[in-house]
């Protein structure tokens, strides 16, 4: 048995190794995998999108733990790959030991901000986009209860929470905003029955709309939305057609954007820099489509476009629960 993992680890070592072109791009995951239906997945048409337009190739790697980060970064810029693309605030301890030991690999990193010359950290405005659906959700239900369900209990979820609390107090002031999180490890980003039970205990408390920032957690979330006969929110992706006819609509972050801009720039990416995506340059924002078109109104549509607008130009401060770690919708 032991021979055997070492055989398959060195295959694998070599599967990292071997055929890289010089330059080529690499994509590394976060945990969930690249077909989560949310973040990941976002992540990875980007990166397709890229491949299509420009004929070229990349490397990607889904982890399956913690302790795979920093041998798999290296693994990467030894080979030569170029940029290397990392999804999630989880890289942060593993690209700052490794970025400085390969000073000509570009590293962009997605969801945190890490120092280094050969560093881009991409990150987004995500209470604006919550902040929006939060208006819609607001406007969706009859009554004054609507809910979030969080996967990992970080600062950067809870920014999703506050920014969604904050849109339907500005529709309805007195309203009561449930926020519960999944649990405090990676784990809760991948608990689709934990989601639906978060998501049942909202609903006994009131909640008519339930919005999800859970990453494969959420998906539960929104499977027992539309069983219990409420409408839900997705997140990263656009996940209304998950479960048509009962996603609202879903607060859409553009890592794939990220990734392709990314990916197109190769070894000229501007490093040293921190890339904000708001709803000025349409980092984030919310879906319409044919799944959703029913729930939304013209009315909805009209008083959404206006807040969007109203956060572009300043008139509405939408408060970043990350800045202090405090939310003053709660």
């Amino acid at each position: 048995m032991s021979l055997m993992k070492t055989f398959l680890g060195a295959a694998a070592a070599l599967a990292v190794t071997s055929g890289a072109a010089l330059a080529d791009p690499a994509i590394i995951f976060d945990l969930g995998g690249k077909f989560d239906k949310s973040f990941n997945e976002a992540a990875f048409n980007g990166a397709e999108r890229w491949k299509e337009e420009t004929g070229g190739s990349y490397r990607d790697l889904e982890l399956q733990s913690d302790a795979q980060r920093e041998q798999a970064l290296r693994r990467f810029a030894e080979s030569g790959y170029n940029p290397v693309v990392m999804t999630g605030f989880s890289w942060g301890s593993a690209l700052g030991a490794v970025a400085p030991d390969f000073p000509d690999t570009q590293f962009a990193i997605i969801d945190m901000v890490v120092e280094g010359p050969n560093i881009r950290s991409i990150v987004f405005n995500e209470h604006e986009g919550s902040f929006l659906v939060g208006v819609l959700a607001a406007m969706a239900a009859e009554g004054d209860t609507v809910s979030f369900v969080g996967g990992m209990d970080i600062p950067l979820i809870s920014k999703f929470a506050c920014g969604y609390a904050q849109g339907v107090k500005y529709v309805k002031p007195d309203a009561n905003v449930i926020v519960n999180m999944t649990g405090t490890t990676p784990s809760a980003w991948n608990d689709p029955v934990k989601g639906g039970e978060l998501t049942k205990a909202q609903i006994s408390q009131g909640s008519e709309v339930v919005f999800a920032a859970a990453g494969g957690t959420g998906l539960g979330v929104l499977q027992t939305a539309a069983d219990e006969g409420i409408v839900s929110i997705g997140v990263d992706s656009n996940q209304n057609y998950l479960q048509p006819g009962s996603v609202l609509t879903s607060m859409v972050k553009r890592v794939d954007n990220a990734v392709y801009e990314s990916f197109m720039a190769g070894t000229e990416l501007e490093t040293g820099t921190i890339s904000v995506m708001g709803l000025e340059n349409e980092g984030v924002g919310y879906s319409l489509d044919e799944f959703n078109a029913e729930l939304v109104s013209d009315e909805m549509k009209a008083a959404v476009e206006d807040a969007k607008a109203k956060i572009i130009a300043g008139e509405i401060i939408v408060h970043d629960y990350m800045s202090d770690e405090s939310c003053p919708a709660y």
